[in-house]
């Protein structure tokens, strides 16, 4: 095992070993953004480049308050002020010294690429047994904490259209220390991922629950596994992600980080859910199992940045939760209600039946390709509207209303909300007697926010009368809420 990592670090830190010569050299990590590399030991001396945090210089002498230089990427020498280099030597004996100096980096945002050159040089200048010790899981932690911390900070910029000149560089100097990264188109946006080798040599060597957790959350990240996948592709996927979240100890970790695993978890079997039930599988116990990892979610506990998460996973939970109760249809009687039967390839066509009206001539008909669920189907008290849930992807799921107008029945679809990504739902919430409202509780997820309200709406248009964050200041959720609904929905939460 220390054969195989110390090998595969060599290939990792490459660049820095190229710069370490014989044991007496030394090289230099640039400390500061838009540190100039001069043609003279001068401030008025001739600028030959602009150099970047994390970069790595070889140091060929000192003059005055200068340090003599070489980079090897720009083939170019000159002078560097020596207050804004760190001299670093590649030996044993400092290596305690740079593993200070990563643990302090680690936590330190914004200095990621300079925090990456120090873990590279430190693997680098170890020796083999202390890298598959707690200080080399620490050192390994640390790296793919800031490379993940890095490829986060660029995606944000990403997604703002404004990829700054120094995140470029950062992204650059951590490249050239042999961190990966790759771009990744989802949801219409792009995002930039670490490869997560780091994390990976984490979860090969002995390591405590807190950087196995760090690194199985780096490994499956959702935004970071390709859009354009293929279901059976997709669902290959999920299952690797699933597998690997249940190789950590959530009940050891600290609260916030076992509630991050916990909601990763959540929005994985939520996923599995959907996928089990396209494939005519059993989806009840991915379904619960989502809702349980999501129950154990200690909402008193979330760290400030992941309420967002926390309603992305219970939202996609919800999505899919009518998986719990995969109930076939019933028989038609003499009241109507619906039957389902295949359409074309994938494709599947709910049917409004009654005594009368059978799935040869029904009253109403509308195909989808999207997971239809007939246990949720709901009849009001009048006869006159029908309401069922219906899935299209494994985060998103509408309400489509059954509505007789006349003689005539017609059928409308409630999405969750206009977003990107699609993460929401929209459900049935309730009846309110007389046959011209009924009670809708929605939710979504994107732009950067959770949107949840609960509506009275009408039945002819699904146009909102009233709609509302609290579903205690509307009086007729407080009169007409189904019962079912109130004790089997996460909206409530």
């Amino acid at each position: 095992m220390r054969r195989v990592i110390i090998g595969c670090l060599a290939v990792l830190l490459a660049p820095v070993a190229a710069l370490a010569g014989p044991p007496a050299a030394s090289i230099a990590l640039v400390l500061q953004d838009q540190t100039p590399l001069r043609a003279a030991p001068r401030a008025a001396a001739a600028q030959h480049a602009l150099l970047w945090q994390g970069e790595a210089l070889e140091v060929r002498g000192e003059r005055l308050d200068y340090l003599q230089v070489y980079d090897y990427r720009r083939e170019r020498g000159g002078f560097v002020r020596a207050s804004q280099l760190r001299r670093v030597v590649l030996t044993p004996e400092q290596a305690p010294e740079l593993l200070s100096v990563v643990r302090f980096l680690q936590g330190y945002p914004g200095t990621e690429a300079l925090g990456i050159a120090f873990a590279a040089a430190y693997i680098q200048a170890a020796p083999a047994q202390a890298l598959n010790s707690e200080e080399g899981a620490a050192a390994l932690d640390a790296l793919g904490t800031m490379a993940d911390r890095l490829a986060q900070r660029a995606s944000t910029d990403t997604a703002a259209g404004k990829t700054t000149q120094a995140v470029a560089a950062h992204l650059e100097a951590a490249a050239r220390h042999g961190v990966r990264f790759t771009s990744n188109e989802r949801d219409g946006r792009v995002y930039v991922c670490y490869d997560g080798d780091a994390f990976r040599r984490v979860l090969a060597i002995s390591s405590d629950p807190a950087q196995r957790a760090r690194a199985v959350l780096g490994l499956t990240r959702r935004e970071c596994t390709p859009g354009d996948l293929q279901p059976t592709e997709r669902r290959r996927v999920d299952e690797w992600r699933a597998e690997v979240l249940d190789r950590v100890q959530a009940e050891k970790l600290p609260g916030y980080l076992k509630n991050r695993v916990l909601m990763r978890r959540a929005a994985v079997w939520s996923s599995l859910a959907y996928q089990r039930a396209r494939a005519g599988e059993g989806a009840e116990t991915a379904a619960a199992r989502a809702v349980a990892e999501l129950s154990g979610v200690n909402k008193s506990e979330l760290a400030d940045g992941d309420t967002l998460a926390y309603s992305d996973a219970a939202t996609r939970v919800n999505a899919s939760r009518w998986a719990l109760s995969a109930v076939s249809s019933a028989p038609p009687g003499k009241r109507p209600s619906i039957t389902t039967l295949a359409g074309a390839p994938g494709e599947t066509c709910i049917l409004l039946v009654d005594a009368k009206n059978g799935a040869a001539q029904p009253l109403a008909k509308r195909c989808t390709y999207g997971i239809v669920w007939p246990a949720s189907a709901t009849l009001n008290r009048e006869g006159t509207a029908l309401a069922i849930a219906v899935q299209p992807t494994d985060a998103w799921r509408e309400m489509w209303i059954f509505h007789k107008s006349g003689g005539n029945w017609t059928v409308r679809i409630l999405p969750p909300a206009a977003v990107q990504p699609n993460v929401g739902y929209a459900e049935f919430a309730g009846w309110v007697p007389g046959g011209t409202q009924v009670l809708v509780a929605r939710e979504a997820v994107g732009d950067g926010r959770s949107r949840r309200s609960f509506e009275l709406m009408r039945l002819d248009t699904l146009a909102p009368l009233r709609q509302s964050g609290d579903p205690s200041t509307l009086g007729e959720f407080q009169r007409w809420q189904d019962p079912a609904w109130k004790r089997e929905t996460l909206a409530m939460r």
